[in-house]
Formats: structure tokens, sequence, C-alpha cells
């Protein structure tokens, strides 16, 4: 049995699957829920996280009748909203509640939608308690991929990312050892083609319209610095084993072949399909079965012809700045995440520009020295440091 086949459940898939969704509020958690909707003969939702919208939560709660709701910021216990969940419902707080949330009995399968680091616990303990793992948190793969992929039984750990979910899908029923390279497609974000002294000139609302996805904040400022990508270079060097210089960046503005495997013979193959989250969510969701797509199909007699490109790593450095991370390996991807998200969030508030994302990541990689990794609370203090000293960075930057 390779990675590709289903080992979860002992081979015996429970129906309907009882799913807990962690980021319920969020993009990629509503649309699982929508998911969720369109089949409930085969889902149940069961379970929900929410950081702080308790409203959200509350009416996830009574539709789809959830028996377990986890807020994790604790100083929400006292919104008025809480009274709205429904009193059959388990309702609990802080960070503790969601890992003792994922190992219940009753969740064969969890959804993880948080975003940044802070999801890591979480899909560590989902692993460790042997749950379907459904991950759309890239970020704490980045960062204990040496951690949570040894514990990964086949097909236990299922990834939502659209170019991921691709790789996965054109994998299946191949050798791990037949992978020449993985061509990691790109739209090229809002940004695509401008020069650095261009770059320098937008704001925070420019790069908030993504040209083909509709995304939360962060992940789309991150796809107009291209550190998304460099994220998924990573993300997809560990969920594939593949080095991190076969992983090759390839702009497709049309956002229709959603990624690539070329194989040692020279064949390759492609993953095609509308630009809808709901696609690979469902397929993680119901493999290794295929059920009736949730959003319209493409008419390929009337698509628009197709186009690649190389990225522009000069232009887009956190992409090189990623990369860099993932080869020198140990802890450096941690330190370059935490940087990323210092930085990110201080150029949506507007307290500094957008090529100083870039300068922020590196200055923070410049003043790091990498460990190899070795627990998940040594991850926890390095992500820490590294934002102590990415804001310090800022300090700089912004005078």
């Amino acid at each position: 049995m390779n990675f590709f086949e289903n080992a979860a459940f002992g081979g015996k898939r429970p129906e309907p699957l009882r799913v807990a969704i962690l980021g319920a509020s969020g993009s990629i958690g509503t649309q699982t829920l929508d998911v969720c909707r369109q089949h409930s003969d085969k889902l149940r939702v069961v379970a929900i996280s929410v950081f702080g919208s308790v409203a959200k939560a509350a009416a996830i709660a009574r539709e789809f009748s959830v028996e377990h709701v986890v807020i994790v910021e604790e100083q929400r216990k006292g919104d008025p909203a809480v009274a709205q969940i429904p009193d059959s419902c388990d309702v609990s707080f802080g960070d503790d509640a969601l890992v003792d949330l994922v190992a219940r009995d009753d969740v064969d399968c969890v959804v993880s939608a948080v975003v940044g680091f802070a999801g890591i616990n979480a899909g560590y303990a989902a692993l460790k308690a042997n749950k379907l793992l459904v991950y759309a948190n890239k970020e704490s793969l980045v960062c204990g991929g040496d951690l949570l992929m040894p514990l990964a039984k086949p097909g236990q750990l299922i990834p939502v990312d659209s170019e991921h979910s691709a790789i996965f899908q054109c994998l299946v029923g191949e050798r791990r050892s037949d992978i020449y390279r993985i061509w990691l497609t790109c739209s090229g974000g809002p940004f695509y083609g401008m020069s650095r002294e261009e770059l320098s000139r937008v704001k925070p609302a420019d790069a908030l319209r993504h040209p083909t996805w509709h995304m939360g904040e962060k992940i789309t400022i991150d796809s107009a610095t291209l550190m998304n990508k460099g994220l998924e270079v990573l993300e997809a060097h560990h969920l594939f084993g593949v080095e991190v210089d076969r992983v090759n960046v390839l702009v497709h503005r049309q956002s229709m072949v959603h990624s690539m495997v070329e194989f040692s013979d020279g064949v390759v193959k492609a993953q095609l399909g509308p630009s809808d989250m709901r696609i690979p969510i469902q397929y993680a969701l119901s493999y290794p079965d295929r059920w009736e797509t949730p959003s319209d199909r493409v008419d390929y007699w009337s698509a628009p012809d197709f186009s690649f490109g190389k990225a522009d790593e000069e232009a887009f450095g956190c992409l090189a700045l990623a990369k860099e991370a993932g080869r020198t390996g140990g802890t450096m991807p941690t330190v370059m995440n935490a940087a990323n998200e210092v930085a990110n969030y201080a150029f949506r508030c507007g307290q500094c520009g957008f090529l100083d994302v870039e300068r922020i990541v590196g200055h923070t990689m410049e003043l790091s020295e990498p460990q190899p990794v070795e627990s998940l609370q040594q991850l926890h203090e390095v992500d820490e440091r590294s934002r102590e000293v990415a804001r310090s960075v800022l300090s700089e930057v912004g005078r």
C-alpha cells in the first residue's frame, strides 16, 4: 500500500462521516459547510471551532445540529451570542479545547481550515488520534512537516489546497519513486508582470483583489507577494517527498490547470477543472470515491487558450525566500513563516509597504540560526522568538 491508498478507518469508511470543521467561519470552513449541505446523507457536522466569531458559530450550530463548539478566543466567554448556541451543544473555550475536540471518539474526520501556524497542535493531535485529516492549514505543515508526516498513515492526510489536491489526484495509482518533478501552478496574483518600482506603490486594497479566487485576507496577501506559492512549494515537498528544487512554480493565468506531475519517462499528468474550492474539499471528504460536482462544469469548447510562464523571483522575492528556507530545513521554515505572518498583518494594517514584507522576512531569516526539528514545544518557541525579531525589524523598516 502506498501513500495514496486509503488505509484510514482500517479500510472501512463510516457513513455518514462525522466531521469536525476547525475554522468553520472562514472561507474554507464556509465552503466545507456548503459541501456538507449538499451531501448530508454522507457527511454529518458534529463539531466546529471558530476563533472569535461567536454569532457565526451559533448559526452553524443551529443549522447543522452541531454537538460540540470550541471558541478559541477565551475572552469571548461573555459574548451575548454565546446564549444563541443551542443548550444541547457542548461549548468550550481556548486552544486546549481545540486539541481535545479533534481527539473525541465521535469525530471521524477533522477539516483543519485554521489560518497560520496556530493550527499545528490540532493537526498533530488529529493524526495521533488516528483521525482522517483534511488539511487546509499549509503553514503548520510547512513548519512541522518533519513531525506531522511520519504520523500520517496512507490516506490519512489529504490536502485541500487546489494545487496539492491536483497533485494528489495525479499520483493516485503511481509510485512516488517515478516522480521526476512537480509543476505547481500559480495565477500570478493581481500584480503579475509589475516591476519592483511599481510594486513599491501598491496598497493593501489592491493586493486584496485576487484575479481568480475568493479567499481570506491573509492568504490573499500571500498570493499577491507569491509567499503563498512559496509555502505551497514546501507543503508539496513534505506531502509528496520530493526535493524543494523539484517543485517548479508555473504561472498559469487562467487557473484551470491546477497542477501537473512529470514522471521519469517524460509523461506529464495534469488535473483541470473549475476554479471552485468546493471541488478539492469534496474530493478530500469523498476519497477514494467521487461525488456529483458542487460546481458548474467547464465547457472546454469555449475555454480560453492556456498560457504558461515562469514566476519572477527577483520581483517577488518572497517566493525565493520560502524556497531558501525549505532548502535550509530544520526550524528555518518556522522562522520564515512567523516573520511572514507578522509582515503580512502589518501590510494589511498599513504599517509597512508591499516590498517591506519581503525585507522583514529576509532580515528575520538572516538573524536566525536554524536547528533540527525536535518537538512541537520547540517549534512554538522558535515561532514566538521569530515574531519578536520580525516586529523589531518592522519597527526599523517603519522609520
